[in-house]
């Protein structure tokens, strides 16, 4: 096997390709989808179509797709995946998974991951996959992780409540939602989907407290170092569904930020323009080319803080209310591939 790896080597220094350092395979892609038709809304669809052009661009490129919890556990443990490494996931459990989505991978042979919603399992909503299902698409390769019970508004209810009892709230709709799927899958969760991506300080430390993942719905790929009580996706939906973008975020890179302050992605009154500060470690691309971006702002201003890897990213105005995000992005200095990083902010006055 050495000697294998070790004569491969050789043949890529002989071509004259560059050889990278061995971290730059040690990333994960996540694509995170919602309904797969064309009579749903389109900001949470993808038409059936337009799936199977990600399929095949998936396969024709040579694309790893591996089930989410082994690949999240090979970069915790720092075990390397191959490159281009993607993983599958499917927020709520509508149906149209069931009809669409399961044929198409199940033909393929590839795993994937829903984030399930219980309560409308439970009181058996047609728009809705049942337990039934869900045990076939288990044999088959299919994981099944938390989303809520009832996919409430976990941070936005905590003002109707006291701490005491949005903690409570919040800790019980995690559980419940676990006990349902072992009790009928026999499958013990340990990664949670925060509802609609929106999350505070305090409801991530709850999820890492009790020894779970937390992922959300901003983009960017994954790596050792990053936040895993809010990890990324790349959400494929409506427009964020075209070819054309899907090439792209497939094959991009983590963006290697090792603290960003705030912390919270809630926003305080009287501060609706929220800087941000990221410090950056080392990899192949130029610091001083950086981009920055805001929802629905485009472009916005960077500073760097003196001589330090330490950005700072100012929006271009107020953000509005509601989920907004900023995201960075810079080429990779030799290969045709883009590090990103992406922050999501939450406005709920």
């Amino acid at each position: 096997m050495r000697r294998t790896i070790l004569l491969h080597l050789i043949l890529i220094i002989g071509t004259g390709l560059p050889v990278f350092p061995i971290w730059a395979a040690n990333h994960l892609v996540v694509l995170q989808y919602h309904h797969f038709s064309t009579k749903t809304p389109p900001s949470t669809s993808i038409k059936p179509q337009e799936f199977d052009l990600h399929l095949e661009y998936l396969l024709e490129n040579g694309f790893a797709v591996w089930p989410l919890k082994k690949s999240l556990s090979y970069l915790r443990q720092g075990r390397e995946l191959p490159d281009n490494c993607v993983a599958i996931t499917v927020d709520d459990a509508y149906i149209s998974i069931y009809e669409e989505a399961y044929p198409r991978l199940k033909q393929k042979g590839w795993p994937f991951t829903v984030f399930v919603a219980t309560e409308p399992i439970e009181k058996g909503s047609k728009a809705f996959l049942t337990w039934d299902q869900m045990r076939e698409m288990k044999e088959h390769g299919v994981d099944f992780e938390m989303h809520s019970h009832t996919h409430a508004y976990l941070v936005r209810i905590k003002k109707e409540l006291s701490t005491d009892q949005w903690l409570a709230t919040v800790r019980q709709e995690i559980l419940t939602s676990r006990e349902r799927l072992e009790e009928e899958l026999g499958y013990r969760s340990g990664i949670f989907a925060y509802p609609y991506g929106e999350y505070d300080e305090a409801l991530k430390n709850l999820v890492l407290e009790m020894g779970l993942i937390g992922v959300g719905q901003h983009s960017g790929a994954i790596w050792k170092g990053s936040d895993w009580g809010a990890l990324p996706r790349f959400p494929m939906s409506g427009p964020y569904a075209a070819l054309k973008e899907f090439r792209v975020k497939v094959r991009t890179l983590p963006l290697p930020v090792t603290r960003e302050t705030p912390a919270d992605p809630v926003l305080q009154s009287g501060n609706m323009s929220p800087s941000l500060v990221l410090e950056l470690g080392e990899g192949p691309f130029a610091p001083e080319q950086i981009n920055c971006y805001a929802s629905g702002q485009g472009r916005v201003k960077t500073f760097w803080q003196g001589k330090t890897r330490k950005l700072q990213v100012f929006p271009n105005r107020s953000l509005p209310k509601g989920r907004s995000r900023y995201n960075c992005t810079v080429r990779h200095k030799k290969l045709n591939r883009y590090f990103w990083f992406s922050r999501q902010w939450l406005r709920l006055d």
